[in-house]
């Protein structure tokens, strides 16, 4: 009898799971203990294997889909048997829909209709950074579609079935939620999708619509429209949705620009480079030629990165009692140790990979420190993945040095390179992104001697760390050139005492000073 097999809850904290990769194919016999597939939680990514023996008789969730715990990933079942009424009444999970005859007409076989994946476990909504199909271009199942931008990092984002690509539901620049049309494959390659854009309407399903002129089907939504010169006559100004939003935020007339984009549609960049052009009273065009222009106020959309950033950190600051406690480290063995390392010149380790070892330690003792509040207990990890934040062009990211504590400097020094370099090149994996059990920030390389961080939730304490100040200090009853260095270690009072915390950050601060406790 067939039987569905149901998204597992891998983690305590799992509430939904990304199906990264199926490896068995639908008519496939499947033994129990088998290796089914590849499912990333909120933690890590971990191998699924069978419960039970049978063929796979259906395939709920493509690979790449989200869905919550309990939602249908597959069905197994005796070969060739039908699947049971029960069974076939569950509707699969996808990120693709391929839309009923019932939604289009009989020439629509085939079509479908591909959405804004949910790419990061916090994403809502994803900018598309570039297609790497054309609208008629034959698409493979596995052809790369587009690059598409999440709150975390820009992502390859991979077709999961074959056909032509008829619409392009969104142009490059453009922003649209999870779960908005991005576009429309089809095994016909001059199908006509107006149908199906005109269903999407009235059934109100989120949906963006690029202008084109390649099928006679595609629509203009939302375009304003100008008057031709002298005969009275409308014509629609061609521009995304974007362009749109940008124009009317600055108070730009849409008229007066000339589109860069596809058949001359105006697209964001257009707006972001127009200049209005300064004109005397009365009408006369004439631009004053000794009048510099004031700079332009500048409105820049929030990107993806931007408005997560802003959501999560304002929810710790307000969810989350905050305190602070901060200790003076004086650096001088640091220096000395971090020269020593250095000098053999066969790695180059940092300060802050110093600061990260001292950490790692310190958290291994201080338990308390390096876990986790919720509204039903409090989670203690059993490891310690320390969270790096790393500043980016378009905000910061957290990436996570696992088992830190069992590392070396070098490897720290190695990983942490690693990971700052891919988050720059915005190449992160959701995995590098997660998993985090204490944050350290350090802004000492811009010249910033003390600063506060907010919690990364759901850690419970943040570090952040100063920059090495050249100062006198008092030595034996001598004042003596000096190196100090500010941390300050930002706590959820529900979770770290005020005694705890102290210890912690004392431990932090003795092994820095005596770098020997950490090296042996």
């Amino acid at each position: 009898m067939s039987e569905i097999v149901k998204m597992p809850r891998l983690s305590d904290t799992m509430e939904e799971g990304v199906l990264i990769k199926w490896h068995k194919k639908v008519g496939d016999k499947v033994e129990e203990g088998d290796l089914l597939a590849e499912i990333e939680t909120d933690k890590a990514t971990m191998e699924f294997e069978s419960f039970q023996s049978g063929y796979l008789l259906r395939i709920d969730v493509q690979e790449g889909a989200t869905v919550g715990v309990d939602a249908s990933i597959c069905v197994l079942g005796s070969k060739g048997e039908p699947i049971s009424s029960d069974v076939a009444d569950v509707a699969p999970s996808t990120e693709v829909k391929i839309l009923p005859d019932s939604k289009a007409s009989s020439n629509m076989d085939g079509v479908a209709v591909v959405t804004m994946p949910k790419l990061s476990d916090t994403m809502e909504e994803g900018r598309l950074v570039k297609w790497h199909k054309e609208v008629g271009d034959k698409v493979e199942e596995g052809d790369l579609l587009a690059e598409i931008e999440t709150d975390k990092a820009t992502m390859e984002f991979e077709s999961f079935q074959t056909g032509f690509l008829l619409h392009k539901g969104i142009g490059e620049g453009e922003t649209a939620e999870v779960e908005a049309t991005i576009a429309i494959l089809g095994s016909d390659k001059g199908a006509n999708v107006s149908e199906i854009l005109a269903s999407q309407e009235k059934s109100n399903r989120p949906a963006l619509v690029v202008v084109t002129d390649t099928f006679p089907g595609s629509v203009l939504v939302d375009i304003p429209e100008k008057p031709e010169d002298g005969d009275g006559t409308r014509q629609r100004i061609k521009a995304s949705p974007l362009a749109r939003k940008m124009a009317k935020d600055q108070s730009i007339d849409l008229s007066n620009i000339q589109g860069s984009g596809e058949n001359g549609r105006i697209i964001r960049k257009d707006i972001e480079g127009y200049k209005p052009q300064l004109t005397r009273g009365g009408g006369d065009d004439t631009v004053f030629d000794d009048v510099q222009p004031s700079k332009e106020t500048l409105r820049t959309p929030l990107s993806g990165m931007r408005k997560t950033i802003a959501k999560r950190l304002t929810g710790s600051k307000f969810s989350a009692p905050h305190y602070y406690v901060s200790f003076e480290v004086n650096m001088k063995q640091a220096i000395m140790a971090r020269k020593a390392i250095n000098e053999p010149g066969d790695v180059k380790i940092s300060y802050n990979d110093l600061v990260i070892k001292a950490v790692a330690c310190s958290l291994e003792r201080y338990p308390s420190v390096n876990s986790t509040w919720t509204d039903q207990e409090i989670i203690t990890h059993g490891s310690v993945n320390i969270g790096v934040a790393v500043a980016i062009e378009d905000g910061l990211v957290v990436p996570t040095l696992f088992d830190a504590p069992l590392k070396n400097l070098a490897r720290i020094n190695s990983e942490v390179k690693s990971l700052a370099r891919k988050a720059k090149e915005k190449k992160l994996t959701p995995k590098e992104m997660e998993g985090s059990t204490f944050t350290i920030s350090n802004l000492g390389m811009f010249g910033v001697y003390s600063f506060t961080s907010i919690i990364n939730q759901p850690n419970a304490a943040i570090l952040s760390v100063g920059g090495i100040l050249e100062t006198p200090v008092v030595e034996n009853g001598q004042v003596v050139p000096g190196h100090m260095m500010n941390l300050t270690l930002a706590c959820d009072h529900r979770v770290v005492d005020g005694a705890v915390a102290a210890a912690f950050l004392g431990n932090v601060r003795q092994m820095l000073e005596q770098p020997i406790t950490m090296l042996a």
